[in-house]
């Protein structure tokens, strides 16, 4: 089940993939696990701001085994490799709009991407994701000038940088029905804009597998998750029923953790 070279040529260009449907006939049990995350955490989403949990995915048996399912698992690694490596989970009720913005920047020295499900129908003025295609190729003048562009209009509105509404930036805007699968390199530039005030999604990072001087970037990574209290790289749920399949994609952060890769 893995990629088609045409898949993988759009994602390298591109930036992103869309699976329509992919999970359709799991959506109820996807919905209610996410569901039972929330309701075990005993937090109430307020309608005013975004609210996330993170790990997530993490915290749920049948979350967790979606990693072993061919259509996550030979996706990732036709991307980044058959030892990639699982990063993390969050789940989030989402509200309003989300500023443009790119989860690791261009110049990141390694590959990561990132699933995403959408539980809620979401079009392009009702919070669907946008993203600027190909601007995940660091050292392209057009990656640069997006790259400049957003750590500017994180702090200011996107009319004093663009002169436009950060709704019209020009990108594609990938509607999604509960079901559909998203998957976009954690390098591309990405927004919502008109969403409502519970908009659910939950997602899956994923990173190749570190050697050699790209080994300093991992232990950054795992120091920021340290440095916001988290206790070990991985919830429960997920370490408890890991076989050898998915232990091989734990394994590295797990070792990096502890202290004990070299």
């Amino acid at each position: 089940m893995r990629l088609t070279d045409q898949q993988m040529r759009f994602f390298e260009t591109f930036g992103f993939l869309k699976f329509p449907g992919l999970f359709k006939d799991d959506i109820d049990r996807v919905t209610e696990a996410f569901e039972g995350v929330w309701a075990a955490s005993g937090r109430q989403h307020d309608h005013k701001e975004r609210s996330m949990i993170a790990p997530f995915a993490d915290l749920s048996d049948y979350l967790s085994s979606l990693l072993d399912d061919r259509r996550v698992d030979d996706f990732v690694s036709s991307l980044l490799g058959d030892d990639y490596n699982y990063a993390g989970s969050d789940g989030n009720y989402y509200v309003g709009d989300t500023k443009w913005h790119s989860d690791h920047p261009a110049s990141a020295p390694y590959r990561s991407l990132k699933i995403a499900f959408y539980l809620d129908p979401v079009a392009r003025d009702t919070g669907c994701l946008r993203v600027v295609p190909g601007s995940c190729h660091w050292g392209d003048r057009y990656t640069d000038a997006l790259d400049q562009a957003v750590r500017v209009t994180a702090e200011s509105r996107p009319e004093e940088h663009w002169g436009v509404h950060g709704g019209d930036v020009p990108a594609h805007a990938i509607e999604s029905e509960p079901g559909d699968m998203l998957m976009f390199n954690h390098k591309t530039k990405h927004s919502s804009w008109g969403g409502g005030d519970r908009r659910r999604m939950f997602t899956y990072n994923f990173e190749q597998h570190f050697s050699g001087e790209l080994m300093g970037s991992l232990r950054e990574l795992l120091k920021s998750r340290k440095e916001r209290g988290d206790e070990a790289p991985y919830g429960e749920a997920m370490l408890r029923a890991s076989g050898p399949g998915r232990r091989r994609h734990l394994e590295q952060r797990l070792q990096v953790w502890d202290g004990s890769a070299g």
